[in-house]
């Protein structure tokens, strides 16, 4: 196993991290043995950064059980995770962080951080229920050791975020075929130059990028001189990149090969928009880049998940159907998009009402 520092803590981490969200199951519950025994084996290889949530159902309470019963808390960081729509006062952040700490067994968490951040609105929502002032506290404590948090918006709301707190780290979507999307290469790089250690999630795009390729795109691989999976192949693209400080060599050739896999999900893409953000902000409160990479997301990889981010993100106030065609967006996008005209497309197939009813159900159970 390769390590990579996290230079403003230098944390050792594993280059690959366990994901908590999906344990194996059995009979509609966590099949503990099975799970045991991936973790087990996990750390026996190498691997030191366990990642969990509040909202992950068992997840805490199972990982918790697991280092308890092997001796294994001190061997590994754990990543846990505070939703931040439920984040509503200092009463509320305290009753989680300590259900989180029973459920870990554990007395602190090595990485804490605001699950979900999508606009820079919602971390000043949080800061005025009183985020600093609780993370201050736990950090005196000793029970957070490092703060940061998880993104799923654009890269004008991340740099926001990243330029208003001392993070210690991050951790942000990123792949080969999502380069641009969401915070991106430049936010990568960004969070970087400010010392903010960068975690990464969805290196596999959810699986897609292993069992859901297009034809070409798996021929690429399958006839390529050097004889990898799929999975792999993603996993070294990401690795490969400096600002997540993994050292790989020989990818000169590799690249070539897949900016040929890259080409054959781009030519899905609906809108060559680079979420750069010139076009903001829009008198409406649209959230164009979010519209537009949803929607290509939704073109790509089909399937109900584009459109669940979609709703989430936008949240009825900067959806794509708030624009009112007023196009002084236009004259700033340095791709010449034709915004409007694409806003209206975004609608037809983003905006419907079911969607949007589904979305507030969801929120509501989720968040009450």
């Amino acid at each position: 196993m390769e390590y990579r520092k996290i230079e403003n803590n230098g944390d050792e981490l594993s280059i690959l991290g366990y994901g908590c969200m999906r344990y194996p199951n059995k009979n509609g519950s966590i099949d503990y043995k099975r799970t045991e025994k991936q973790i087990m084996t996990a750390i026996e290889n190498g691997v030191n950064y366990f990642d969990t949530a509040y909202l992950y159902p068992g997840s805490e309470k199972t990982l918790g059980k697991i280092l308890k019963n092997n001796n294994m808390r001190e061997k590994v960081k754990i990543a846990d995770k505070m939703p931040a729509l439920t984040a509503k006062n200092s009463e509320k952040m305290d009753e989680i962080f300590e259900n989180q700490l029973n459920r870990l067994q554990t007395d602190y968490i090595d990485y804490y951080m605001i699950h979900n951040l999508i606009q820079f609105e919602d971390w000043e929502k949080l800061k005025k229920n009183g985020i600093l002032e609780f993370v201050d506290e736990e950090k005196k404590k000793g029970r957070i050791i490092n703060f940061g948090f998880s993104f799923h918006g654009n890269l004008h709301h991340f740099k926001k975020i990243i330029d208003d707190y001392n993070w210690e780290f991050t951790m942000i979507q990123y792949n080969y075929v999502d380069e641009n999307y969401q915070a991106g290469r430049v936010g990568l790089e960004y969070a970087d130059s400010k010392g903010v250690g960068v975690i990464i999630m969805e290196p596999l795009r959810g699986g897609m990028l292993v069992d859901k390729l297009p034809k070409n795109a798996q021929k690429y691989i399958e006839d390529f001189n050097i004889k990898r999976s799929p999975g792999e192949w993603a996993l070294r693209w990401v690795w490969n990149h400096p600002a997540v400080k993994v050292v790989l060599s020989g990818m000169n050739e590799e690249k070539e090969m897949l900016e040929k896999v890259k080409e054959e999900f781009k030519s899905k893409i609906k809108i060559d928009c680079t979420s750069c953000a010139y076009c903001m902000p829009c008198p409406r409160g649209v959230d164009i880049p979010t519209c537009f990479s949803s929607y290509n997301d939704k073109s790509m990889f089909g399937g109900f998940k584009p459109v669940g981010m979609y709703v989430f993100a936008t949240d009825d106030k900067s959806a794509a159907y708030k624009c009112k065609g007023c196009r002084v967006c236009e004259g700033k996008c340095p791709q010449d998009i034709a915004i409007v005209d694409e806003l209206k497309n975004v609608s037809k197939t983003m905006d419907r009402w079911y969607f949007r009813t589904i979305g507030k159900i969801v929120k509501f159970i989720m968040y009450r």
